[in-house]
């Protein structure tokens, strides 16, 4: 019974998206909904988005294992990156009018770092959609025992789930993630509170449960060890927290939103929310410890995908029926949501940014039939990553933020904020963090104290600073107004609007002035 109300609800999900892509008709509907999410779904695409199968499954049963100290990407890094791209990054992203991340390393460096920067984005989804695809064959492994399928293996299960995914998602594109993140964020919050409620019960009481998790040292958040064990914690929040800056999914939802005031808030509220409520699936993982003890048996399997499967057979073993169907819509809401995001943003990059500068002739019909073929390319790509893999879907997010922390941040910060960032400074920056990294990550991973992406971070920053500052040996190939122009410290008052003195400045930049219709004024057209 149960594994048919899950398999209506993939159904209805499926529904939904080829009720979108009834919205859909272009290749901008596609990528970022035609600019017009209001704040409800604008919140509700970031918040669904970030809460995905990691956190429900791996997160939780990470910190279940070896407590907060364990886990210091995600929800802390998580929540803290969707601030400050809130804070330092939104108005900039809404005002540039582009259609993905890599439109931005285009006007700012050129084609060369345009199709590199895109690139290695694009690669680094892999993993976190490697991640969504683990968890949702996961709960259909799981069911499927239950339901006597013994025959049934977890990558049987992966396809399953990933070809669920790729047919909701090429049909409705970001239309089709707004409205099914709308549902699923109300399914998350009321399944996984009810849950709580009732696993708290089970285990004797909240107060039992946490008392529990604090005299284990579950909830100690800083390392006790030495220098090693502070630099690998350290560099675990920094991947996740600065990382995941310059991701495509982040933009999307930035210039999704119907005008640069939405997309703020959006941001800011969907990570302050992701924050808070990222500790309730924690809080039920370690009630499982607390009702059965045995449970911690599980984390010794010598496949490490399998200690995640410690909610699903709680949920199945301790609770009711209609329970058990809260929980698993809750679970599939999370992980569908979060699925879907991570293959349109790798599609809409790699099409936009590295495809289209080669193919100049490609018209709107042809871009939106390309995009959607390659979505479903890098669906398989990430469907063969999870079923080869063995990582926890913690630990194949650690990774994939890496590659954008080393690649990608860096020409991103400096060409906002920084006037004298040049192509050079780029490139070189790309090539000293993608080799520091690289090398570390092969040649010392076994070095405690050298966490490869802060090695890789550090060099990327002496590569921007080297190759901007030394002489230009690469020329600038930037010939449009350069993006420092647009730092928001110096276009908004104190409410948050365009003040009228700058109106006058944004004129002269190929804008127009705030209007009852558009308070904050056209974006900048730097074409």
């Amino acid at each position: 019974m149960l594994t048919v109300a899950v398999l209506g609800y993939l159904l209805f999900t499926v529904g939904i998206g080829f009720y979108a892509s009834s919205r859909v008709h272009g290749a901008k509907d596609f990528m970022v909904a035609g600019r017009s999410l209001p704040l409800y779904m604008n919140f509700t695409c970031v918040f669904a988005t970030w809460f995905g199968a990691e956190t429900v499954l791996s997160v939780s049963a990470t910190f279940a294992k070896g407590g907060l100290v364990e886990i210091p990407g995600d929800p802390f890094g998580a929540a803290m990156c969707l601030v400050l791209v809130a804070v330092f990054f939104a108005r900039a992203f809404y005002r540039m009018d582009l259609l993905t991340i890599g439109d931005f390393y285009h006007k700012k460096y050129g084609k060369i770092v345009e199709v590199f920067t895109s690139i290695a984005i694009t690669l680094s989804y892999l993993g976190w959609t490697a991640a969504q695809l683990t968890a949702l064959g996961l709960v259909l492994f799981v069911l499927g025992q239950q339901a006597g399928l013994t025959w049934l293996l977890l990558d049987h299960c992966i396809i399953v789930g990933a070809v669920v995914v790729m047919i909701y998602t090429v049909f409705g594109g970001m239309w089709s993630v707004a409205l099914t993140d709308m549902i699923q964020t109300v399914v998350i919050i009321v399944g996984l509170i009810i849950v709580a409620y009732i696993l708290s019960d089970i285990a004797g009481g909240a107060d039992k449960v946490i008392e529990s998790a604090y005299d284990s040292g579950r909830l100690r958040l800083f390392p006790k060890e030495g220098i090693g064990s502070w630099l690998t914690f350290i560099a675990g929040f920094l991947t996740v927290a600065l990382g995941s800056i310059p991701q495509q999914d982040v933009f999307q939802r930035v210039t999704s939103a119907k005008n640069e005031k939405t997309a703020v808030r959006g941001t800011l509220l969907g990570g302050s929310f992701y924050f808070l409520f990222a500790f309730v699936p924690m809080f039920i993982a370690y009630s499982a410890v607390v009702i059965t003890p045995e449970t911690l048996g599980i984390f010794e399997h010598g496949d490490e995908r399998h200690i995640q499967r410690v909610l699903p057979e709680l949920i199945l073993n301790q609770t009711p029926f209609w329970a058990q169907a809260i929980f698993f819509g809750a679970l599939l809401s999370a992980i569908l949501s979060t699925a879907s995001g991570t293959l349109l943003a790798p599609a809409s990059l790699f099409t936009e940014n590295v495809l289209r500068p080669f193919l100049p002739d490609l018209q709107e019909k042809n871009m939106l039939v390309t995009l959607r073929s390659v979505l479903i390319l890098f669906g398989i790509a990430a469907t063969w990553h999870a079923a080869v893999s063995n990582d926890t879907m913690y630990q194949m997010v650690q990774g994939a933020y890496s590659v954008t922390l080393v690649g990608a941040l860096v020409p991103l910060a400096a060409g906002i904020y920084w006037s004298r960032s040049t192509t050079q400074g780029a490139l070189a920056s790309i090539v000293m963090g993608m080799g520091g990294w690289g090398y570390c990550l092969y040649f010392h991973s076994d070095v405690e104290w050298l966490p490869a992406q802060l090695v890789g971070l550090v060099a990327s920053v002496a590569g921007m600073l080297m190759g901007s500052l030394m002489p230009q040996y690469i020329p600038n190939l930037v010939t449009e107004l350069p993006l420092d122009a647009l730092n928001t410290t110096n276009l908004v008052d104190s409410s948050g609007l365009c003040s009228p003195e700058n109106a006058l400045d944004l004129g002269s930049l190929g804008q127009s002035g705030p209007s009852k219709d558009n308070p904050y004024g056209s974006p900048p057209r730097i074409d």
